[in-house]
């Protein structure tokens, strides 16, 4: 491989399907704990900021001036904290898991002595990080349907938007895996882009309380675009622009998902 075809189309199989079994198989014996440790801090944040919080607060204005609806704070921070759920899952399995297997454990090494692609190993990485994802949405959608906390029937559109958004962040969280050299780089990550994107994002107040430069970028950040979309199906309602919010997440998991697999060719080469 020359140094130019790091960045080729992917080239990409049904073969990433056994490796994608094979992440399941294992992370079968530890199920639960690893699925009561995705979701209890979502419902923390949930419990402690929703009916805490939540009490001070009471409601929140939402939509253009005019036409603004209150909502109930707890209804508010639900919709926007499922979204980060999936956002978070996604990007933990695709970095620690991941990087686990491909650097500490070398298990993608010897997946590769089989005629199996780094390019569908890549995918199968993907693939799993954001279909854990849904699993533990699923489960805090479990219990915000058992709190009352909506009983909108739009919400089953939420499960296909959500497993995007693992798609997307576990695209993007990827990049930094193939960039890693140890755990403690993660944090950078999560430092500089995960944290200050959970409070710019509509997750905790609504965005039109930013500056307006901070409120412009906000616009183009993915877990933005995720808010959009899913909070509006809380509240029984449609987006407002679907086809652009579903076209940013798709935009931000293409270019990251070539570029996670341009650096990761070029690390394996090395």
């Amino acid at each position: 491989m020359n140094t130019s075809s790091i960045w080729a189309a992917p080239r990409l199989s049904m073969r990433w399907w056994p490796v994608f079994l094979r992440n399941l198989l294992v992370w079968r014996k530890l199920a639960i704990p690893s699925l009561v440790a995705n979701i209890a801090e979502p419902l923390m944040w949930l419990v402690a900021f929703g009916y805490g919080l939540g009490a001070l607060v009471g409601t929140v204005k939402m939509g253009e001036v005019g036409a603004e609806v209150q909502v109930p704070y707890i209804l508010f921070l639900a919709s926007g904290s499922v979204c980060m759920s999936a956002m978070q899952s996604a990007t933990f399995e695709a970095l620690y898991s991941a990087f686990s297997r491909m650097h500490v454990q070398k298990t993608w090494d010897g997946i590769m002595n089989a005629p199996v692609a780094l390019d569908d190993v890549v995918l199968a990485e993907m693939l799993w990080a954001a279909f854990k994802s849904l699993f533990t949405v699923t489960a805090i959608l479990g219990v915000m349907l058992a709190l009352q906390i909506s009983h909108s029937p739009k919400l089953l559109l939420a499960w296909p938007i959500l497993f995007g958004v693992g798609i997307t962040f576990a695209c993007i969280a990827l990049i930094f895996n193939a960039l890693a050299k140890g755990y403690d780089f993660f944090s950078y990550y999560f430092t500089l882009f995960l944290t200050p994107m959970m409070f710019l994002s509509g997750v905790f107040f609504p965005r039109e309380q930013l500056p307006p430069i901070v409120m412009a970028i906000s616009e183009w950040l993915p877990l933005a675009q995720a808010v959009e979309l899913v909070r509006p199906l809380f509240l029984d309602q449609w987006p407002a622009h679907p086809w652009r919010n579903l076209a940013v997440l798709a935009a931000y998991a293409v270019l990251s998902f070539w570029v996670a697999m341009a650096l990761t060719r070029k690390r394996f080469k090395a």
